[in-house]
């Protein structure tokens, strides 16, 4: 990989292995960017995928018992699970950004994009709205057991991503 960058794209989760991914990026990457006064500045985005309200939890609050109709929504649920993503939301973002001070990044570059969705489509397509130069992104390394059920968004985005994917794994 040779040039400059214009865009690159973080996609951290909260995980300590996409913050480490994070750092691998700001320490490899932050010289390819374009200087902030240039014509064109590069930038570093941090994103992060929230679940909707219904995969975050896993489950419906189920049918009103007694008899009630099963399609209704308890707003008072649905209003908790999103107080909640979105404390949990600002964390990831400001564990991010405290990542960024503490590697003396220049703050000019650094942006955060928060979306709701299906985290390997979502950030496929960020980086497709966005035309990313390059995608940084954690490993879980879950078991074969795990990937069968819940996929490997790192896989998903590294086949489906329309730029080059670093998929940083943790050293043990």
């Amino acid at each position: 990989m040779s040039g400059t960058l214009r865009c690159v794209i973080v996609a951290v989760d909260g995980s300590e292995e996409s913050m480490n991914a994070l750092r691998w990026a700001l320490d490899n990457l932050n010289r390819r960017l374009p200087a902030p006064d240039s014509d064109s500045p590069g930038r570093f985005l941090i994103l992060h995928v929230q679940s909707p309200p219904s995969i975050a939890t896993g489950l419906n609050p189920g049918a009103i018992p007694f008899g009630g109709p099963s399609y209704l929504e308890v707003p008072a649920f649905t209003a908790a699970i999103e107080a909640h993503q979105k404390r949990i939301t600002e964390a990831i973002i400001s564990h991010a950004l405290e990542i960024c001070s503490e590697k003396n990044v220049n703050s000019n570059i650094i942006e955060t994009q928060v979306v709701v969705g299906n985290p390997k489509e979502k950030i496929c397509e960020t980086v497709e709205n966005l035309h990313a130069d390059f995608l940084v992104m954690g490993s879980r390394a879950f078991g074969p057991i795990k990937r069968m059920f819940l996929g490997s968004v790192s896989n998903y985005c590294s086949n489906h991503a329309e730029c080059p994917v670093m998929i940083v794994k943790n050293s043990t």
